[in-house]
């Protein structure tokens, strides 16, 4: 197995085949899942029929408010959705918040978010066929008239690439302005202390005072904050697209 480090990325070929590589982005994604992994198994060890620990009740606090939001955005009838809305936010969430931690998010990946937003399209495709039949699903891309099928397929197509490219802008430039405003600070810092004269100001101007403070406030409001809101809203526009293809052919 060869491993080849280079910048943020790390590269691990499967029995020496450069055509199987495990990027930083595959490695991180499988750690986020054994976080979440684990966190299931600790909360659900051990149920009762009537939950006496804080595990438990944490437990079934989590399920219910994913259940509510479920409910309250699709409907009592997609119930069964409820897993899957609970694992999308909580992947999601995950890999946003290792970002704090100083490791590569797998969300700064594109690919990640592109393969999310691919199932999301699963999702829709097989719904509207489900709901309307195949022959109501192709019907629809030329609905109102006819000419607007180029529009159609291009609305349908941009879905999900509109679904991916929203949450990777947010995650992505969060960092980016984070890196910008920590390297400006340091500029400034050095410029200011570098008035002193002699060794002092030498020995201060590389002492980053000015960026300790600023770029970490501002890390925790684009890691937790932005790191917990672009799941959620990635979640409402996947039941929003999910149910209105589950009804479109209801009155």
């Amino acid at each position: 197995m060869d491993l080849n480090v280079t910048g943020a990325k790390i590269y691990c070929y499967l029995f020496g085949n450069p055509n199987l590589p495990i990027t930083e982005t595959l490695v991180n994604t499988w750690i986020a899942m054994a976080i979440i992994v684990g966190a299931c198994i600790y909360l659900t060890h051990g149920l009762s029929v009537h939950p006496t620990s804080k595990r438990q009740i944490a437990a079934e606090y989590l399920v219910g408010m994913v259940t509510n939001l479920v409910h309250n955005n699709m409907g009592k009838k997609w119930t069964n959705f409820v897993p899957f809305i609970a694992a999308l936010f909580s992947m999601s969430a995950v890999d946003n918040l290792m970002g704090l931690t100083g490791a590569f998010s797998p969300t700064c990946d594109l690919s990640t978010l592109l393969s999310w937003a691919l199932l999301v399209f699963i999702l829709i495709t097989y719904w509207k066929i489900r709901t309307n039949g195949i022959g109501g699903y192709i019907k629809g891309y030329f609905s109102p008239i006819p000419v607007m099928a180029p529009l159609n397929l291009i609305s349908e197509v941009a879905t999900p690439i509109s679904m991916a490219f929203r949450h990777f802008g947010n995650i992505a430039s969060g960092t980016v302005i984070t890196l910008l405003l920590y390297s400006a600070l340091e500029a400034v810092n050095k410029m200011l202390f570098g008035l002193i004269p002699g060794v002092i100001g030498q020995v201060l101007g590389t002492i980053p005072f000015l960026a300790t403070g600023i770029p970490a406030v501002l890390q925790v409001y684009f890691g937790v904050f932005s790191g917990l809101v672009q799941p959620f809203i990635f979640c409402m526009l996947t039941m929003l697209f999910v149910s209105s293809a589950g009804s479109t052919g209801e009155e």
